[in-house]
């Protein structure tokens, strides 16, 4: 990860792209905290602006309940959203234990062929303390509404269309199939760096 904006701008920049959101509850009660992977602007922010973020605004909100998290891998490009092996260590270090522990599991939404190598390769040694084990992988939104209350969680259009696509070209989910994504429509441009990634992202 790296930073070429100011760290006002950095916070303001995770405020809109609405990254981490806690809402909704999975079957079993727990708060659900969703986080998008392809809103991540991991060029644009650095590890010390997000763990203070992570710090002063989700954690204390999590409180000191049980909860899971939603995790959406579609449309996650590595070159602009995966902040580095380094950077996820130094991310989940400064997890604080007790969220660590109230953490009861992480669905992986369309986790796709290499994330799941990479998992496979790394997960262990990224992820002490039983992280890698809560993880369940999601190739359908069908499967996560078993476990999620679906009408108490936001998902992006995009990843709807995703699956749509998956339903009907399933070779996708091993990396057979090239996965041409769609274009959405965009706001007008604005100059500042905030809202030209903030374009992006939703395209």
């Amino acid at each position: 990860m790296s930073s070429q904006i100011s760290e006002s701008d950095q916070e303001q920049l995770i405020q809109k792209l609405d990254i981490f959101k806690i809402h909704g509850k999975d079957k079993r009660g727990h708060k659900i905290l969703r986080i998008i992977g392809k809103f991540f602007p991991a060029r644009l922010l650095s590890v010390d602006v997000l763990n203070k973020y992570l710090e002063e605004h989700i954690f204390p909100r999590l409180g000191k309940k049980r909860f899971s998290v939603v995790y959406v891998h579609t449309g996650v490009q590595r070159s602009e959203n995966f902040p580095g092996i380094s950077a996820l260590r130094s991310i989940y270090d400064a997890i604080p234990t007790n969220v660590k522990d109230n953490l009861q599991a992480v669905y992986f939404v369309h986790p796709g062929l290499q994330a799941r190598l990479f998992l496979a390769t790394f997960g262990r040694l990224l992820f002490s303390g039983g992280l890698y084990g809560k993880l369940r992988y999601v190739n359908r939104l069908d499967y996560l509404w078993e476990q999620v209350r679906r009408n108490e969680i936001e998902i992006p259009e995009f990843v709807h269309d995703h699956d749509e696509d998956l339903e009907y070209r399933p070779m996708m989910d091993y990396g057979l199939e090239s996965d041409h994504p769609r274009v959405y429509g965009a706001p007008a441009v604005e100059s500042s760096p905030v809202s030209l990634y903030s374009m992006r992202c939703i395209s």
